[in-house]
Order: C-alpha cells, then sequence, then structure tokens
C-alpha cells in the first residue's frame, strides 16, 4: 500500500513494549511520530531512539505522541530498552511496536525490496489527529533522522493549519511567515494587523500571528 499526504493512514492492532495497542485508539485525539528502524540493537537507532525519549517532553508541549517500529519482538525490543538506557541515558518513554509478522510494515509500505526486501527502511510518518498523513521522511541506514527537523515540521503544521499563513525556507518557531497567495494583500492587512511586507505580490512576508 502506497501511502500519500492527506490519506487517513491504516489502523491496526499489534504487540508493543507497552501492551497490545489499537493505534487508532491509543493515538485518541493527538498526533503521532510514527518512525521504523530496520532491526533492534542497531548503532544509529540506538541513538535516534535515545534522542526521542530525551525530547519526549517537547513533544508532550506539541500533542504528539511517539512511537517506534521494529520487525523483531516484545522480549527482544526489551533487551534493547536496555542498551538505550545504558548508552544513551534515556529510559524509553514510549512504545516499540513489535512487527515480526510485518503487517504494519506492509500497510505503511516500509519495505523497499531494492533497499532490503527482508527489513523496514527508516521512515518518518507525521499524523495529525484525523489520522490524515501529514509528512513522510524516508533515510538511509547510514544517516541518523533529525528530530529537531522532525520538531520544526510539526510547528509548521499545527501553525498553517490554524492561520492563513506557509512557512518559508529554515524557518523555526517564531520566525516571519509568508502570507499564503489564497488571500488579497488587502484581507491580508485586516487578517495580520502585525503588518505585511509585499516583496512581490504573491512574496509577502508577516510576522508569525501566533507569537
Amino acid at each position: 500500500m502506497q501511502l500519500r499526504l492527506g490519506d487517513t493512514v491504516p489502523n491496526f492492532t499489534q504487540a508493543t513494549t507497552q501492551g497490545e495497542i489499537d493505534f487508532f485508539e491509543w493515538a485518541g485525539n493527538s498526533w503521532v511520530i510514527l518512525f521504523s528502524h530496520p532491526k533492534d540493537f542497531t548503532p544509529v537507532c540506538t541513538t535516534e531512539l535515545g534522542e526521542v525519549a530525551k525530547l519526549k517532553p517537547e513533544f508532550d508541549k506539541r500533542n504528539v505522541k511517539p512511537i517506534a517500529l521494529s520487525v523483531d519482538d516484545v522480549d527482544s525490543h526489551n533487551g534493547w530498552v536496555g542498551d538505550i538506557l545504558e548508552t544513551q541515558g534515556a529510559a524509553l518513554n514510549y512504545p516499540i511496536i513489535a512487527d515480526p509478522d510485518k503487517k504494519v510494515s506492509d500497510l505503511y509500505d516500509m519495505i523497499h525490496p531494492n533497499a532490503n526486501a527482508m527489513v523496514t527502511v527508516r521512515s518518518v510518518f507525521i499524523i495529525d489527529p484525523n489520522k490524515k498523513l501529514r509528512l513522510t521522511l524516508t533515510y538511509p541506514p547510514s544517516t541518523g533522522r533529525n528530530f529537531d527537523e522532525i520538531l520544526r515540521v510539526i510547528d509548521s503544521l499545527q501553525l498553517t493549519d490554524n492561520y492563513s499563513v506557509a512557512t518559508p525556507a529554515n524557518w523555526v518557531d517564531g520566525g516571519d511567515c509568508v502570507v499564503v497567495p489564497t488571500i488579497s494583500t488587502e484581507e491580508a492587512k485586516v487578517k495580520f494587523p502585525k503588518g505585511i511586507t509585499e516583496l512581490k505580490p504573491y512574496l509577502r512576508m508577516t510576522p508569525q500571528p501566533d507569537k
């Protein structure tokens, strides 16, 4: 199954390090970041799982639930959790899905045969509270994921869902935003009382409206 932005993601019931979950029920009204790993006890993924554990307060502030996936079973995951604590100094505070039957990997198209037909690629899915897919990223095995970037994207998605703005290149929370082209400059001046800077008729900037 190929998932595209805006699709409703598939639900599943699967064992995790925090017990069996129904994914939609577990997600509730939160945003979700689902990120996959090719197998347990892999070095780059160990650092990533520790980093997300350390960033959990930042995800909590944004109403985001992290959940990881690896194709090994729960017993293997639980052994890996000990290594993550020992090497990364972070206790795992979110679930890892066990996917030995590759059910979830197939549902979310995480098996890329030309990379490796036996294991999942290292994917990221950002899913909104309506269970819509809002972002996908796929990383090669040699490159650790940038979770600051993932937080930045979540900030952008949550901002632009609520205001008639987009976020420009390298934007971070608090930076100036782009006025969307679907509203006129006259309307934008009313919507954004902090002011509009018109660089081109199609390129208009305004201070971040919720700051």
